[in-house]
């Protein structure tokens, strides 16, 4: 529901979006669509297979607290990441060859993860940038740099954010688009023309971000569940509210990886 809800707006957005406002909203929407869509498929697995006594490893681990992209990888897509990990990084050498090789093993990994999602130009440049990102996050831990932590998580998420454009787009004219509207660069500048008619993406957006940032996730919620006639009733209405939505079109992001 949250998921599909975000989608329209983020379709929207990369469909026609140039204002600074709107850029912003398509972005973003897309960034929490992709979110609930992935984590939410993830915890239904989960849950299906217990029905079966059957224990799938944990998946997310509310990837958009993180405070680097290392930090990022080790939370989203986490049987993804140990994957890489187990079947090209440490094959290529891992960390046992040197700091250049070791740097370059980790651009690689990336590079090779974003090819995995799709053999298009939009998937290569994201798994690039996320190569990078790791490349340019080991040298500063290496020479000890320290942000507070706020500033740390911002930068996070707007990289994160920011690379999300070019997964998301399907040529490099309309990341191009998003990202010129996003730095104020579109047609209008900064000109906060269509806020208005977007009122309920920000809303949505405002709402969905604490929840994102500050609320146990699903595992954690695990760990200390109790069965309640509280929370039964609780299961019982969110179940009966998405039998309603049976009948709209659902697009699952990840089926096509």
């Amino acid at each position: 529901m949250i998921a599909d809800t975000f989608a329209e707006f983020a379709n929207d957005g990369f469909a026609q979006a140039t204002h600074f406002v709107e850029s912003w909203v398509a972005s973003l929407s897309y960034t929490f669509q992709l979110y609930f869509d992935f984590s939410g498929y993830t915890d239904m697995a989960i849950g299906a297979a217990l029905l079966f006594n059957i224990r799938l490893p944990q998946n997310f681990n509310s990837p958009y607290k993180a405070l680097s992209i290392q930090d990022f990888w080790r939370r989203w897509h986490m049987t993804l990441s140990r994957f890489l990990r187990d079947y090209i990084y440490i094959p290529l050498g891992g960390n046992r060859k040197g700091e250049a090789r070791m740097l370059f093993n980790n651009a690689m990994v990336f590079l090779i993860g974003g090819i995995w999602h799709g053999a298009g130009w939009m998937f290569i440049i994201w798994g690039l940038m996320h190569g990078i990102g790791i490349v340019i996050n080991r040298l500063w831990q290496k020479y000890g740099f320290k942000l507070p932590k706020w500033l740390a998580w911002f930068i996070t998420f707007q990289f994160v954010n920011l690379a999300w454009v070019f997964f998301r787009a399907e040529d490099w004219e309309q990341a191009s688009r998003i990202l010129k509207g996003m730095f104020g660069m579109g047609p209008d500048g900064l000109a906060l023309t269509s806020a208005r008619e977007l009122l309920p993406a920000i809303v949505l957006i405002m709402i969905f971000l604490p929840f994102v940032l500050f609320v146990k996730n699903s595992s954690e919620r695990a760990e200390s569940f109790r069965p309640t006639w509280q929370k039964a009733v609780a299961a019982a209405f969110f179940f009966i509210l998405s039998l309603m939505f049976l009948n709209r079109i659902s697009e699952f992001l990840y089926f096509n990886f």
